[in-house]
């Protein structure tokens, strides 16, 4: 079952397509929220995997000639806001077993992660096989 993205989730892709170099406080200034909502919501969506960078939007005029031809041309195509009826979802995998995950995610959080697993025997396996690096990025 795909996750529900809200409409807090909507007003943060939003900003950050407006702005990428936002800092989490400007956001939520911006949308009413607190800074530490901001910072959740948009590792959430990080560790869902639906934001899998942010990346710059270069200005090549600004660019001297000479170095022009040494940087490959990017798109810079603009993306335009997300607009929603209410009903925008994120489709998501198992962390373990890589199978999509019907229903409510069994969730693993340690650090700043969140691992999503279909069932608890993908958690428990997970747990098992990276036990050591869990632990070491959970302290």
């Amino acid at each position: 079952m795909p996750q529900e993205l809200d409409q807090v989730d909507i007003a943060i892709l939003n900003s950050l397509i407006e702005d990428g170099r936002k800092s989490f406080r400007q956001i939520g200034r911006e949308i009413k929220i607190s800074t530490p909502t901001v910072q959740a919501r948009y590792r959430r969506l990080v560790n869902l995997g639906f934001i899998k960078s942010v990346s710059p939007v270069l200005d090549m005029s600004k660019l001297d000639k000479k170095y022009q031809k040494e940087i490959k041309p990017i798109s810079q195509a603009k993306t335009s806001k997300v607009k929603s009826d209410g009903n925008l979802s994120v489709k998501v995998s198992c962390d373990f077993c890589e199978q999509p995950i019907s229903g409510k995610p069994k969730v693993m959080k340690f650090g700043e992660y969140e691992r999503f697993f279909c069932c608890t025997s993908c958690r428990s396996l997970y747990k098992e096989k990276y036990g050591g690096r869990i632990h070491s990025l959970s302290n």
